[in-house]
């Protein structure tokens, strides 16, 4: 009996890998049974493993992009135009949201207002335009590697976040998808440690320590202007952890 249940545990427990590409990308994944959302936050274990699958398809790109002897600005222009497109740029909804809300406002439940607009302000569109630059640069430094393991330490960032805070307000997609436990986020780092260790070296292990302070730096300063963390606090820091392993791999492998 304790077999057949641990049997069925794993198998729901694989389903996550779906789920989470289906919250995290626009790729074309099959209709799922509602049995495969029935995880949850429990899920945050497979966001790297969604980074490593956006990795490989936007690698891809930048591939063949040098195949025809494409300029590597070029390369990497296209690849993160392939991004954006495969994730329907809601990290970087969420970033130009945060950067407005978060020094637009001047107490908690104005800014959260302001995050919650549709409308983008000179913050938002200042943090779009930096965040977009420097990614692109990064793309064109670091190797297919690299670029790898930057996508799947960034999506492992988010998790310890969604553990650690609690929601800045009762509604929106972190509010619905709940709180995960700390096994679930650390699975998750774990995942992502193995992935930079075999992809880049001991370089792709710092860029995820240094990657961590970064989100928690997000975190705590999410956690003293909203009092905790939503959808856009999230999305801000898998962009955010994103530039900071490239340029931490731009440093240490050129």
């Amino acid at each position: 009996m304790a077999t057949d249940e641990t049997d069925t545990s794993l198998k729901q427990r694989l389903w996550d890998v779906p789920a989470a590409l289906v919250l995290l990308t626009r790729l074309p994944v099959p209709r799922l049974p509602d049995h495969a959302f029935a995880n949850g936050a429990q899920a945050v274990w497979a966001y790297p493993v969604v980074g490593l699958v956006l990795g490989l398809v936007v690698g891809t790109v930048a591939w063949l992009a040098s195949l025809v002897s494409l300029p590597a600005l070029f390369g990497a222009g296209l690849a993160l135009a392939a991004l954006v497109m495969l994730t329907g740029a809601m990290h970087e909804d969420g970033l130009a949201d945060t950067a407005d809300g978060l020094w637009g406002g001047h107490e908690p439940t104005r800014r959260l207002e302001i995050m919650k607009d549709s409308r983008i302000g000179a913050y938002g569109v200042l943090a779009l335009t930096l965040a977009m630059g420097l990614r692109w640069l990064g793309f064109a430094e670091v190797t297919m590697a690299g670029l790898i393991a930057a996508l799947v330490i960034s999506r492992a960032m988010m998790a310890p976040l969604m553990c650690a805070l609690p929601h800045a307000r009762d509604s929106g997609l972190s509010h619905s998808v709940g709180r995960p436990g700390m096994p679930d986020a650390l699975a998750g780092l774990f995942i992502a440690a193995v992935c930079a260790v075999l992809l880049c070296g001991a370089p792709g292990l710092l860029a995820l320590i240094v990657a961590g302070g970064v989100a928690a730096g997000i975190g705590a300063t999410a956690k003293a202007k909203i009092g905790g963390q939503t959808g856009d606090i999230l999305g801000t820091t898998q962009i955010c952890t994103e530039i900071t392993v490239l340029i931490s791999l731009s440093a240490t492998l050129t």
